[in-house]
C-alpha cells in the first residue's frame, strides 16, 4: 500500500497533481502486490540463532553482502557529493541498497525475540547485538538519505522509485540468504515475476506522466487534441517560410524570415 498511499496523501496534503494515469498506476500497484503474495515463496523455517548464523556464514551470502557494502560506500562517498542533488537514483539507491541489511536484521531480530520469550539464552549470543547494530546503523542510513531526496524532489517520484528498488533488493536477499524459491512451482515463479512487473508498470504510469492534465472528463479532448496539434520545425540554420494565404494571394512576393 505504500505507493497509491503516498500518491493520494501527496495530493491531499501536499498538493501534488494525481491524474488518470496516476490513479491507474495505483491500481495496478494493488493488484501487482496481490498477485505477488499470492504466489510469493513461503519462508524457510529458521528457528534458532545458530541456524541463522549458519545461512549468514553461507559464502553466497557473504559475496553479496561485501558486494552491496562496497556499492553502498561508493554511493555514500564519491556519487552523492557529486550528483546526489541532481539525480533522484543516488540518494533512493543508497536506501534500498541498505534495506538489504535491515530485512536481514530484522528476521534475525525476529528469530531472537521468539528465542527470549522461550527461555533461551539469546541476550548471551554474540549474533543478537551484532544484528541490533546493524539494524539501527541501516535504518539510520536509510532515514537520512530518504529525507535528503524527499527534500529535494517530488514525494510522488520518490516513494515508487524507492519501492520498486527496495523490493527488487528484498527479493534478491531472501533469494541468496533463506533460498525460498528452491520449492516454488513454475507457476508460482511466473505469478510472482509478473505481479512484481504489473507493480512496476503501474509505478511507472504514476510518475512517468504526472505532469499531464488528464481526467476522465477532459480525456476526449486531451486525444483530439495530441491529433489535431500541428507539427512544429524548430531549425535555426534554415529558412521558414511564412505563407499566410487569407493576407498575401499566391501572385504575391512570399516573406521569409532568417532565425539566427
Amino acid at each position: 500500500f505504500s505507493v497509491p498511499c503516498s500518491a493520494i496523501l501527496s495530493s491531499y496534503l501536499l498538493g501534488e497533481r494525481l491524474n488518470l494515469l496516476g490513479k491507474l498506476g495505483c491500481m495496478l500497484s494493488l493488484v501487482g502486490s496481490t498477485v505477488m503474495v499470492i504466489h510469493a515463496p513461503e519462508d524457510e523455517e529458521v528457528t534458532t540463532l545458530d541456524e541463522m548464523l549458519s545461512k549468514l556464514k553461507e559464502p553466497g551470502f557473504l559475496t553479496y553482502a561485501a558486494i552491496l557494502l562496497a556499492v553502498c560506500l561508493l554511493l555514500i562517498f564519491y556519487l552523492a557529493p557529486r550528483y546526489g542533488q541532481t539525480n533522484i537514483l543516488i540518494y533512493l539507491t543508497i536506501c534500498s541498497v541498505i534495506g538489504a541489511f535491515s530485512v536481514s536484521s530484522v528476521k534475525g531480530l525476529g528469530i531472537a525475540i521468539k528465542g527470549f520469550f522461550a527461555g533461551r539464552p539469546v541476550l548471551q549470543h554474540p549474533l543478537t547485538w551484532i544484528l541490533v547494530i546493524t539494524l539501527v546503523a541501516s535504518i539510520t542510513t536509510q532515514i537520512n538519505y530518504l529525507n535528503k531526496s524527499l527534500d529535494i524532489f517530488n514525494t510522488s517520484l520518490v516513494f515508487p522509485i524507492y519501492y520498486v528498488l527496495f523490493t527488487t533488493i528484498v527479493i534478491t536477499t531472501s533469494i541468496i540468504l533463506f533460498k525460498e524459491w528452491v520449492t516454488m512451482t513454475v507457476v508460482d515463479i511466473i505469478g510472482t515475476v509478473c505481479g512484481f512487473l504489473t507493480i512496476i508498470l503501474g509505478v511507472f504510469l504514476l510518475h512517468a506522466f504526472k505532469d499531464m492534465d488528464i481526467s476522465l472528463g477532459n480525456l476526449p479532448q486531451v486525444l483530439q487534441t495530441e491529433q489535431q496539434a500541428p507539427v512544429t520545425r524548430d531549425d535555426k540554420n534554415i529558412l521558414i517560410e511564412v505563407d499566410n494565404s487569407s493576407i498575401a494571394p499566391e501572385d504575391k512576393p512570399k516573406v521569409f524570415m532568417i532565425y539566427t
